[in-house]
């Protein structure tokens, strides 16, 4: 089966347990990374064209107005065709318990019928939050398997991998 990862992901200052410190690989993205190479999946970053701040409080407050106006965000690139692909791996951080907007702008162009869908995110605390309804919202006529929510510090873990596989193994089998 074909796959294709399609993530956004953030860089800049990042909370984590040990604090707001700067990351200049986004947790997301780190995740992404692992998902391709893992399943020799296509990767597709989804970037807004106006760069969210690098500050952390300045992105969090950013998102949520994003948010709560149902902003969709100018993308940088548009992925305009999926058809090739079988499963189709989205994430995104949760922010405000939900995909970041420029998501939504990405994937709601998108025809996902008859694909396998396989969500996940990087999360401080709030597991996959609202991200399962919003991918069956956005990904309509799909098959949505579970999510995985991995905590952002941890992407680096020796363990994420093996979390990785048990959880491609056991919704893909």
């Amino acid at each position: 089966m074909k796959s294709l990862v399609i993530y956004f992901s953030h860089t800049g200052e990042n909370y984590t347990k040990y604090g707001i410190k700067n990351i200049t690989e986004g947790n997301t993205e780190v995740i992404a990374k692992k998902i391709a190479s893992i399943c020799n999946a296509d990767l597709f970053k989804v970037e807004s064209e106006k760069p969210y701040p690098y500050n952390y409080r300045e992105c969090c407050d950013y998102a949520k107005e994003e948010w709560e106006h149902n902003f969709r965000p100018v993308l940088k690139n548009v992925l305009k065709d999926i058809s090739s692909y079988d499963v189709i791996y989205i994430g995104g951080p949760v922010w405000w318990s939900h995909c970041p907007m420029p998501m939504f702008t990405c994937l709601e162009k998108l025809d996902f019928k008859n694909k396998i869908i396989m969500p996940f995110a990087t999360h401080v605390g709030s597991h996959l939050g609202s991200i399962l309804e919003d991918v069956r919202k956005l990904c309509s006529g799909a098959k949505i398997k579970n999510g995985l929510a991995i905590y952002g510090s941890d992407v680096h873990e020796t363990s994420t991998i093996k979390k990785l596989n048990d959880w491609m193994n056991k919704e893909l089998n």
